[in-house]
C-alpha cells in the first residue's frame, strides 16, 4: 500500500499533550492517527461521541456569579416563587 503525507494544524500545546498522551499509550502520533482514519472509515462516523464536558469561561463566570449571589446578598436577588420573580422582572419593562 503506498504511503502519503498529511499535515495537520494544531495548538502547540495539545501538540505536546497528544504526544505525550501516544507515548504513554506506547505508539506514535502517527499511529494514533491512523487508528482514528481506519475506524472512521470503516464505521463512517467519528466512531466516538463529541461533546462539551468541560464547561466554557462564559459558563464558569456564571456558575462562579450564582455562588456569589448564594453568599453574598448584596450580589443579587434570590427569589422562592417564580411568579413573583417573573411579575417583577416584566415590571422594569
Amino acid at each position: 500500500m503506498a504511503q502519503t503525507n498529511v499535515s495537520i494544524r494544531m495548538d502547540a500545546d495539545l501538540k505536546r499533550q497528544f504526544e505525550a498522551f501516544c507515548t504513554d499509550m506506547g505508539m506514535t502520533m502517527t499511529t494514533a492517527i491512523n487508528i482514528f482514519a481506519k475506524k472512521a472509515v470503516r464505521e463512517y462516523r467519528i466512531p466516538f461521541e463529541i461533546g462539551a464536558e468541560k464547561p466554557n469561561a462564559e459558563t464558569l463566570e456564571a456558575i462562579a456569579e450564582v455562588k456569589r449571589m448564594k453568599t453574598d446578598p448584596s450580589v443579587g436577588k434570590t427569589y422562592t416563587d417564580a411568579d413573583a420573580m417573573m411579575k417583577e422582572l416584566l415590571s422594569d419593562v
